[in-house]
């Protein structure tokens, strides 16, 4: 399991070219270019910011959480991770993490799921499958185009018996990470609507998006 780095960024907000607030239960969706920077930012802490991301001119080559555990021998994301796609491109540097640990495993939660593990009448609840499907038609893509995705802030530890868990989170209010584009990107963003689980600690919060020529 990937160790925590912790690393701050020397860029400043105010000469970020983009800077957006994205509201609990909304998403974002955007083009980080080569050689860009893309920040996240937990503005209460202990909210998860679940987010795709696709190689810009190829759908089809898009992150892979198994290769990108594989690639860097450990399930957390932290500074130094490269996230990869099912061929082995790389998508994005992690640069700076003032959290040190991002969830690959715990996966997106959806209307089906929330029923299985929660009750029956959680399925007409928000979730962010939902989001991913209105931000991907959006962007000519399909339902079989949502595969994996990062969580980002979300703590979800793995049990000595090889169970997950979804547990109170390690981030802070102001908590952020910062990724380097090395290719065109297309990352699409469910700022996490969950009520059921402590991933928001029950109360769904707002992020912070900026970018960085």
């Amino acid at each position: 399991m990937s160790a925590k780095r912790i690393v701050e960024s020397t860029l400043d907000p105010a000469q970020a070219i983009l800077s957006v607030e994205v509201l609990a239960g909304e998403g974002w969706a955007g083009e980080v270019k080569t050689g860009q920077y893309f920040r996240i930012v937990d503005l209460h802490g202990n909210q998860a910011a679940d987010t795709l991301f696709y190689n810009a001119h190829d759908y089809t080559d898009r992150y892979s959480a198994q290769r990108t555990i594989r690639d860097q021998g450990g399930i957390y994301l932290t500074t130094g991770t490269k996230i990869c796609t099912e061929r082995g491109s790389v998508l994005l540097t992690i640069v700076a993490d003032t959290c040190g640990r991002h969830d690959t495993l715990g996966g997106a939660c959806a209307m089906e799921s929330n029923m299985v593990r929660y009750a029956i009448e959680k399925r007409y609840m928000h979730a962010c499958r939902n989001t991913f499907l209105k931000l991907a038609r959006e962007h000519g893509m399909e339902k079989r185009d949502i595969t994996s995705n990062v969580n980002f802030f979300m703590n979800v530890p793995v049990t000595p018996d090889g169970q997950l868990r979804f547990a109170d989170g390690v981030s802070g209010p102001g908590f952020y990470v910062e990724l380097r584009a090395e290719m065109d990107v297309i990352a699409l963003m469910s700022n996490c609507p969950q009520l059921n689980n402590p991933c928001n600690a029950y109360n769904p919060t707002p992020v912070r998006v900026l970018i960085w020529d």
